[in-house]
């Protein structure tokens, strides 16, 4: 039953109403829910009502008082139990732009008004995709807090990303995301990383180009990985190592399931391979009393795996000597793969499989992309052969 008291000073009073919810479970402490403010007694009777029902069909949820950013730390460990690190990260960074506004806030006063502001705001300063990423975040968030019982109503219910009007100047200055080596600029930059890489570098951008592999995957790989009579490559695994460190490297299962796969490899890259094994012995020799036999492909003289930062500042460095004026990073690889899987004639299938894309849309998406590239290039091949006839 619910009791009403008077409170405030003379001429001024209004009506608190407090409802006796029995004692929790768990801390053996009584609990209670009460709302002040009301006027008339008779208002404060009306709503006690309303809670009293709801508690008489198990519908009530006493919201919680929990800061949002305790909550919201307690739900990435528990969400960080089913995932890979590398997620756990990219949802902690998104998560930091609810907590850095509301984090001493009580969960319960967060309302729709204020996420829906919030994601408007974010969508002003960067770009849809990231956005819709926090987005993403913040559903699963308070989501948890519903499933808990924490809160009575989810803020991110019915919150959509605002469209992106997009202005005739951005089109026109847009440039190509997808960036690629063309087949000669590849071959005058594998020849370049032969007669001028450092050590390793003519393997791994080899590696890269003929197999379309991730770096992660790449800087993974093992000797077991590899069957050189077969000619056949296994990806099982990426590398993790976001800060650089060459001790503190984790192994963690590839993208998607998809990206476990067998891929054959050229015989050229075989022989490369087996070329590398033997300096590496010798190097393991050399380097006996410090080297770390993980069985690497990409070791260090110290048997570590190489760091993705040091592939990146190579390939700078050779992308410059080769005088190639393109924002081509390890990935761009695995585009130019693509690219000349689609020019060699090899079917969309066959080039989801290799690639290791579980989502058939994702290979669409480069394959129409590339083929957008191609048909442009023959259109000005045509008119310049054309022009030399018309003339």
């Amino acid at each position: 039953m619910a009791h009403f008291r008077k409170r405030g000073k003379k001429g001024q009073e209004t009506w608190t109403y407090i409802i006796d919810l029995g004692l929790d479970p768990l801390t053996k402490k009584r609990q209670q829910v009460s709302k002040g403010g009301f006027e008339k007694k008779k208002d404060a009777q009306s709503a006690a009502r309303i809670i009293e029902l709801e508690i008489e069909r198990g519908t009530f949820i006493k919201e919680s008082e929990m800061p949002f950013e305790v909550f919201a730390h307690d739900w990435l460990k528990t969400y960080g139990m089913n995932v890979k690190i590398s997620t756990v990260r990219a949802r902690e960074k998104e998560m930091k732009h609810f907590t850095s506004v509301w984090g001493p806030y009580s969960i319960k006063n967060l309302t729709k008004k204020m996420y829906r502001d919030r994601i408007n705001e974010l969508s002003g300063k960067y770009k849809r995709n990231y956005v819709s990423g926090i987005h993403a975040c913040g559903r699963m968030l308070f989501q948890h807090a519903m499933d808990l019982g924490l809160i009575k109503i989810n803020p991110t219910s019915n919150v959509h990303l605002p469209k992106q009007q997009t202005k005739v100047e951005e089109l026109e200055n847009e440039k190509d995301e997808i960036k690629f080596l063309e087949k000669e600029e590849l071959a005058s930059f594998l020849k370049l990383s032969l007669t001028d890489g450092l050590e390793m570098d003519h393997l791994v951008f080899t590696t890269l180009a003929y197999t379309g592999i991730r770096i992660g995957e790449l800087l993974a790989l093992k000797w077991a990985d590899i069957d050189m009579d077969q000619s056949k490559l296994r990806v099982t695994k990426t590398l993790y190592n976001p800060n650089n460190n060459y001790r503190e490297y984790q192994l963690l299962t590839p993208k998607t399931t998809g990206s476990i796969r067998t891929i054959r490899i050229d015989e050229m890259l075989v022989g490369l391979f087996r070329k590398h094994r033997i300096k590496q012995n010798e190097t393991k020799l050399k380097n006996r009393m410090i080297y770390n036999d993980c069985s690497f492909i990409f070791a260090r003289d110290d048997g570590y795996p190489q760091l993705r930062k040091v592939i990146e500042v190579r390939l700078k460095r050779l992308l410059k000597k080769a005088e190639i004026d393109k924002n081509i990073t390890p990935h761009s690889f695995r585009h130019t793969h693509t690219s000349l899987l689609i020019e060699a004639g090899v079917g969309i299938k066959e080039i989801q499989q290799r690639l290791g894309h579980t989502d058939i849309n994702t290979t669409m998406n480069i394959y129409a992309h590339m083929t957008a590239n191609m048909e442009e290039k023959a259109s000005h091949q045509f008119s310049e052969l054309m022009k030399d006839l018309l003339l």
